[in-house]
């Protein structure tokens, strides 16, 4: 019979190793939380998507900044959701998608150029038909 093999010594944690650029993925962070912020009061602009890259560009360059983000009240579950499982609520999807053909609706009226309006609300249909194949998130 072998004798258990010892149990090793607790160490300290490993000390985080330090990211390339650090400067540049808090740039972008910061960036586009900005822009973000900038599309809650800009309509056609997006919201959720420049808070998301933030978040992303948050976990390699600020952890102050990605730890508020998955905090927040209004983004946090969303942030949570989708770094976790690739997922989006099927309320975010319907209101992307609402959003998207709203804004589809107004380059029709407004946009004269026709490749313009057709380039823009076919690139918004491919976003949309990609967001509709994400998963639902688990329930809690």
């Amino acid at each position: 019979m072998t004798a258990p093999a010892p149990m090793p010594e607790p160490s300290t944690p490993p000390e985080p190793r330090p990211v390339r650029l650090r400067w540049a993925w808090w740039l972008l962070a910061y960036t586009s939380l900005g822009v973000g912020i900038v599309g809650i009061f800009v309509p056609g602009l997006p919201t959720t998507v420049f808070v998301l890259i933030s978040a992303w560009a948050a976990s390699r360059g600020s952890e102050r900044l990605h730890r508020w983000l998955l905090t927040h009240p209004r983004f946090g579950k969303a942030i949570a959701d989708w770094q976790a499982h690739g997922a989006v609520s099927r309320k975010g999807k319907w209101m992307a998608t609402a959003t998207m053909l709203a804004c589809a609706l107004i380059m029709l009226w407004c946009v004269p150029l026709a490749w313009v309006k057709w380039f823009s609300i076919g690139s918004m249909a491919c976003v949309c038909a990609w967001l509709w194949t994400r998963p639902l998130p688990p329930q809690a």
